[in-house]
């Protein structure tokens, strides 16, 4: 089955859209053709959050709604949404509850930020399952900014709207929703324009794949949190885009052994942090400064990881771990350690018409510590100048294995190996045995200087995290080494 269009639900009524350009967003369908001027245009690149919309989409049998960028997604990729914006939420001249607490509080000035923030704190009041803090509101603004108003009455209004389980009118037609929206997945291939220039959205592996071998120009598309810059920043064009986000099946899996745990390229950050915590805890405060709610809720596993960037969050992580993936071309799968697939800068080991569709993770043995740290200029959603992942294998109190990953060290993620090397011997117990490794690690690397380090930043950094992770092993407690019960100040307090 194929079809020509694109369908969605938009202010309730089902929308079958043809001819669109492949690269629009859909940010400008809502505010030149939806006329839903509400949503704001603010940094055109997912970071500021004014243009932030609520999508709803039947997964699992179950009403998912998530905020994302509308700036930087593209119009295709809402393809089987439910659209939600700001001019949806109030009922008639009643106001929803997240809006009235806005007003109660005071939580608006010049007032362009509060639609994109009034959805980020729709969507976390629709997905309340109980009284919220501070700190889940915090994870939940942390891509809104607000230059004028302050965030004290912004949190305030949204601990008070937000005190426990949603009881507004979405909540009570979750039903016919997840009907209109559960009719709308057909099954069918979307192919929308011609084979010069086309979006299309295959439904199943076999048809990307035949799709992909056809046009091996064509660029993948996953979230779109990386690929909506090129549009809206660099101005490209791309005249054929093949979306992913249709795929079921292993693309979407989430396969988690007792040695293994094994992520389908299509997971997105957000529903891959508890697997990935399972595996350690480490992962916890990496997954939660990957971006903001709104990225990770679109940004996938496998996208992160085939945009080739330097300094992606996920890479040097999983290498350290020894991670493998496996691509497919036509009917062939490919498998290979992650580090071989990073060739040079934004160059991968992938042949014309191959796709990443899964990672496999293995778990750290019972004798090996893992350990990852992320260093940028601000905490919340932002690139990192140099992050550090480190698995260590013991025997006693000495060394007898490591593996160690950097990004932000260089063109690629890559491993250190001769600090690897200087590593092993190392007695916890003489910090003097030390030194050999640390110093090995500024061997290993010759980063550049740029907006986010220096070079000789990055190095010391590099070393830094590996001193800070043999301190931990060796029995340090935490409190010594990491920040803890931080608290960001908060000047308009």
């Amino acid at each position: 089955m194929k079809r020509d269009h694109i369908s969605f639900i938009f202010r309730g009524s089902r929308v079958d859209l043809a001819g669109f350009s492949p690269h629009a967003t859909l940010l400008d369908w809502l505010r030149l053709n939806a006329h839903a001027t509400g949503t704001k245009e603010g940094c055109g690149e997912g970071d500021c959050g004014a243009c932030t919309v609520v999508l709803a989409r039947a997964r699992d049998g179950k009403l998912d709604q998530r905020p994302v960028n509308a700036c930087i997604l593209l119009l295709g990729q809402v393809d089987g949404a439910e659209i939600l914006t700001i001019e949806d939420l109030a009922e008639g001249e009643k106001l929803h509850p997240i809006q009235e607490a806005m007003v109660t509080h005071h939580g608006s000035q010049c007032g362009f930020c509060t639609p994109g923030v009034v959805m980020s704190l729709f969507a976390l009041h629709q997905n309340a399952r109980g009284p919220v803090e501070r700190p889940e509101v915090d994870a939940a603004l942390a891509g809104n900014l607000c230059r004028c108003t302050g965030y004290r009455p912004i949190v305030d209004a949204a601990i008070e709207s937000c005190a426990g389980p949603s009881q507004d009118r979405f909540a009570a037609t979750r039903a016919p929703r997840m009907t209109a929206l559960s009719a709308l997945d057909d099954g069918a291939d979307v192919f929308v324009g011609t084979t010069s220039q086309f979006f299309a959205a295959p439904a199943s592996e076999d048809s990307l794949a035949a799709l992909y071998q056809e046009h091996p120009d064509a660029l993948l598309l996953s979230g779109s949190t990386d690929v909506g810059l090129w549009i809206t920043k660099a101005l490209q064009t791309p005249p054929k885009i093949i979306w992913l986000g249709r795929l079921r099946s292993a693309f979407t899996a989430i396969e988690s052994g007792d040695k293994t745990l094994s992520l389908g390229a299509g997971v997105t950050l957000a529903d891959a942090i508890d697997p990935l915590v399972s595996i350690h805890p480490d992962f916890a405060e990496i997954m939660r400064r990957f971006g903001s709610t709104q990225v990770r809720a679109s940004g996938t596993v496998g996208g992160s990881l085939a945009n080739g960037s330097p300094i992606g969050d996920l890479a040097p992580c999983l290498i350290a771990l020894g991670a493998e993936i496996e691509l497919r071309r036509g009917s062939e799968l490919r498998r290979l350690p992650l580090e071989a697939f990073f060739i040079a800068y934004k160059q991968q080991d992938r042949r014309p018409g191959e796709y990443l569709r899964r990672i496999i993770i293995p778990r750290p043995a019972l004798d090996r510590e893992f350990r990852a740290f992320k260093v940028s200029k601000r905490f919340d959603e932002d690139i990192s100048a140099v992050l550090g992942a480190f698995h260590i294998g013991l025997a006693g109190r000495h060394v007898i294995f490591a593996r160690i990953a950097f990004g932000g060290m260089a063109g690629t993620p890559s491993r250190a190996p001769q600090a690897e090397v200087a590593a092993i011997g190392i007695d916890l117990d003489a910090p003097g045995t030390w030194a050999q490794a640390l110093t090995a690690i500024t061997q290993d690397y010759a980063p550049i200087d740029d907006a986010r380090a220096t070079a000789g930043y990055r190095s010391l950094i590099a070393r830094n995290l590996f001193l800070k992770t043999l301190m931990e092993i060796a029995g340090i407690p935490q409190e010594i080494t990491r920040i803890t019960n931080f608290e960001v100040p908060h000047a308009a307090e």
